[in-house]
């Protein structure tokens, strides 16, 4: 089936451009991977999975395969895409299906372009959504994940070639620039279990973990704002703008860094897996044996 362009594309955005996939589904493919808006199923992360049975090579034309290839690139930045892009091509490429970006599933929750609406893609590796700000008060949505396994599933301390490791290099030179105590405060053992949605829950009143910002000094303070946007650097300005938001809305200070000690790949002291937490954030990095990152930005409800 044919797609036709929209009169400038260089003003297409992955909303538009889910509107458009949208319009040129067949009644097949909608009962494939359609659902009401309320649907449980939306807020689903895991870290490989397929959300439905509607695979990107098998189920898709190749007009609408380039559709959700381009939705994919849109919400990550002109910098990361092509590498985000390269890491799902790798992570997917030894599926049991067709391998690859094409290997992972997709879904689609309400009508774009005439209400609330939610896209979300699945595979090894990947949860990403697009949903329009359908989602009040949610960063990109709802919870997404980012992982990578590059040269082996048990990587080396130094991870090499793995796309996201300079995120735990960023997070390390924050560690390295807390005095005794405050490490004493941010070294833990007790990471949080990888359990799909409950992965990133943020129950009311739960107890923050780590070396909060408040206790830091305006270097560290200053410090760990930049790891935070570096962390976000791989996403679209606008979900980066929509995560500090929520972020700075609860109070900056009010974030807490975590290092576990207990999952160091290499017994070299620099820590493979480490979190971001607040009362709104949940970014959950795991280096051991390779990179799962868990992400859930919202306000508190």
């Amino acid at each position: 089936m044919g797609i036709s362009a929209t009169p400038d594309d260089a003003k297409q955005t992955p909303e538009t451009l889910v509107t458009q996939l949208y319009k040129s589904l067949t009644e097949d493919q909608k009962k494939l991977m359609a659902f009401e808006f309320k649907n449980p199923l939306r807020n689903d992360v895991d870290n490989n999975w397929h959300i439905t049975k509607a695979v990107i090579n098998e189920k898709f034309s190749n007009d609408q395969q380039a559709l959700i290839r381009d939705i994919f690139n849109g919400i990550h930045s002109d910098e990361y895409a092509e590498t985000v892009m390269k890491q799902v091509e790798h992570d997917n490429a030894n599926t049991n299906r067709t391998g690859g970006f094409g290997g992972c599933s997709v879904a689609m929750f309400g009508t774009p372009g005439s209400g609330k609406f939610e896209f979300v893609l699945t595979g090894r590796h990947v949860t990403r959504r697009v949903d329009g700000d359908s989602v009040e008060g949610a960063a990109f949505g709802g919870p997404i994940f980012y992982g990578h396994a590059n040269e082996s599933f048990n990587e080396k301390p130094s991870h090499p070639g793995n796309v996201y490791w300079y995120q735990a290099k960023r997070a390390n030179e924050l560690f390295q620039a807390l005095d005794g105590k405050q490490r004493k405060l941010a070294l833990r053992t007790d990471p949080r279990d990888e359990n799909q949605k409950e992965t990133v829950a943020m129950p009311a009143n739960r107890e923050l973990h780590g070396m909060p910002v408040a206790e830091m000094s305006a270097d560290q303070k200053e410090l760990a704002r930049s790891v935070m946007h570096d962390v976000l650097a791989p996403f679209r300005n606008v979900d980066v703008e929509e995560s500090m938001k929520i972020i700075e809305a609860d109070g900056f200070d009010k974030l807490h860094f975590a290092y576990y000690s207990n999952m160091d790949v290499g017994n070299d002291g620099v820590w493979d897996v480490w979190q971001v937490e607040g009362p709104s954030t949940v970014w959950y990095f795991r280096g051991d044996p390779h990179v799962h990152t868990w992400v859930h930005i919202r306000k508190p409800v």
